[in-house]
């Protein structure tokens, strides 16, 4: 467990969280957290950010392959919308 102390921040208070809780949860700078409060307990959330076609191709180097895939010869009953037509 570990312990931070609360200091004057302009007109607020704030708390610094320590780098290996950070890392640990993936915060960064930039990120925003949802504040509760539960049972005299202050509880910080990481929101889920929905990230943009353009964010999810720059985490693949920008590279995006597209390719048809062979699920193999039928082995049940897959045609069953076509048999009444």
């Amino acid at each position: 467990m570990e312990q931070v102390a609360v200091r004057s921040w302009g007109n607020s208070q704030g708390i610094r969280i320590p780098r290996n809780i950070l890392d640990k949860l993936d915060i960064r700078a930039s990120d925003t957290l949802q504040i509760i409060v539960e049972n005299d307990s202050i509880v910080l959330k990481k929101i889920f950010k929905h990230k943009t076609f353009e964010e999810r191709v720059a985490e693949y180097g920008g590279k995006v392959t597209v390719s048809d895939y062979d699920w193999g010869d039928p082995v049940g009953r897959e045609n069953f919308i076509t048999d009444f037509i």
